[in-house]
């Protein structure tokens, strides 16, 4: 297992102490800020192990050991700040999609069935080439939305 070397300068050091004692943080800057203070192994610290931070902050060591990874491998300020969450993908439906989805869905069934069902709409949309390709999930998801009830006529 790799172990990550943790090194403060003066001025890191600084910052990490204000956020432990002046301001308003979030409760993860306040923890890595004091992972790092602990985890220092400058010879002005007192460096404690993993398992030491982790049972005074009670948290799992493993988490010591990532916060230190981060700190090592993206730096101070990437360590002290939540990681972005990926963007999503560009959107599969718009308007016009769901509104041809809704007519269908609304329009009798094909020969053979009782009524639409989510894969028969999602493979009829493709069929009419409204879309390249779409999941019946995401049909479920737009009618979703709407009011309209694909059950019995009597609603209640």
């Amino acid at each position: 297992m790799v172990r990550y070397k943790v090194t403060l300068t003066e001025e890191e050091r600084e910052q990490l102490q204000s956020i432990m004692y002046k301001g308003k943080h979030t409760s993860q800057q306040f923890r890595n800020a004091c992972i790092l203070l602990n985890s220092d192994e400058s010879p002005k610290s007192k460096k404690k192990s993993n398992e030491q931070i982790a049972q005074v902050l009670h948290i799992n060591p493993k988490t010591v050991e990532r916060v230190k990874q981060r700190f090592v491998e993206e730096g101070f300020d990437q360590c002290m700040d939540r990681k972005p969450y990926p963007k999503k993908g560009p959107l599969k439906t718009d308007g016009d999609f769901e509104a041809h989805l809704i007519a269908l869905s609304c329009s009798e069934a094909p020969e053979g069935y009782a009524r639409w069902s989510l894969r028969l709409l999602a493979d009829k949309m493709v069929e009419l080439k409204y879309a390249d390709n779409i999941s019946h999930e995401t049909v479920r998801q737009v009618l979703k939305k709407t009011k309209s009830n694909r059950g019995e006529s009597k609603v209640g």
